[in-house]
């Protein structure tokens, strides 16, 4: 069995003279929730659908569960749970009807497994699908993707239209998904989400990988605001050169900043003076997010 649930070399895809995927490198490992970040038009869903054989590469290879996506299609789906970013149902069958097809498809469902994910995102299975809003005909996609307990969930923006409660327990699933032993691969752009529940995430800017790390690292690396208040007044210059700070201002009294990394440096140049108050804000991937996206964010999906 390859340790790596999905491992991709050079994958590359045009439309047309439009670049979607640069020579992706991404190595995905088993039993892990990996973050796919970018905002639409990176192309995470360029990705998704190279892996899955959905479109063909121009060049380069990929492996998913250690197998070819193109010559071992069918055996390759029976292991894979995917929900589409552009998930679309209709017709005048219920929620239930529709599911429990589906899941006969797969060589059938436990009628509890379907009811027990339906209750727990608070979407009823007797509604018509033509009748469902946005918010609960992705709630039909989530269970179609976790319903047979796949070895690897393939999620593309899976929270979109939900309200925060389901988003919220949505992330409860995929991290019970993981200790079954699972693999989440799930792309986003709604950073707050893939910083609470993965292990690693890796950020995709105009078709190129251009970060990957745990998220731990990541957010190690990101920017956090600090505020100290002194009990007198101080020189900005007394700062200037700390190492790894920013945007730095002091007026009356209070020294406002952005800090990179390790707060040892600062500590040490404020403990010269006397200090009434020191606010130092978590670490957010959405700054780091954003120092990778300063240079603009053409692409495609």
């Amino acid at each position: 069995m390859a340790d790596e649930a999905i491992l991709a070399s050079r994958l590359t895809k045009s439309y047309g003279p439009v670049l979607a995927l640069d020579h992706l490198d991404l190595e995905v490992r088993r039993g892990e929730i990996f973050g796919f970040l970018g905002p639409n038009g990176a192309g995470k869903t360029t990705a998704i659908r190279l892996f899955l054989d959905l479109l063909r590469p121009d060049s380069g290879q990929v492996t998913v569960l250690g197998l070819d996506p193109r010559a071992q299609g069918v055996e390759l789906r029976r292991r894979v749970g995917y929900l589409p970013g552009d998930f679309t149902v209709d017709g005048n069958q219920t929620a239930r009807q529709l599911l429990t097809y589906l899941g006969n498809l797969r060589g059938g469902i436990r009628r509890d497994r379907i009811e027990g994910l339906a209750e727990r995102l608070d979407l009823d299975l007797d509604q018509k699908i033509r009748s469902l809003s946005k918010g609960n005909r992705q709630k039909v996609g989530l269970i179609q993707a976790f319903m047979h307990e796949p070895e690897l969930l393939i999620l593309d923006e899976p929270t979109s239209g939900l309200d925060p409660l389901m988003a919220r327990e949505f992330l409860t699933m995929t991290l019970e998904a993981r200790a079954h032993g699972q693999t989440v691969f799930m792309s986003s752009h709604i950073l707050s989400e893939v910083q609470k529940v993965a292990d690693r995430a890796g950020i995709i800017r105009r078709g190129e990988l251009i970060a990957v790390d745990e998220v731990e690292a990541l957010r190690a690396k990101s920017l956090r605001r600090v505020e100290v208040t002194f009990d007198e007044p101080v020189d900005a210059s007394a700062f200037a050169d700390v190492r790894g700070v920013s945007d730095l201002v002091v007026e009356d009294g209070v020294l406002r900043c952005r800090l990179l990394g390790e707060a040892d440096a600062l500590v040490k140049a404020v403990a010269r003076y006397r200090v009434r108050d020191f606010i130092s804000e978590e670490p957010d991937l959405e700054e780091l997010f954003f120092h990778y996206y300063a240079e603009g964010t053409d692409g495609v999906s």
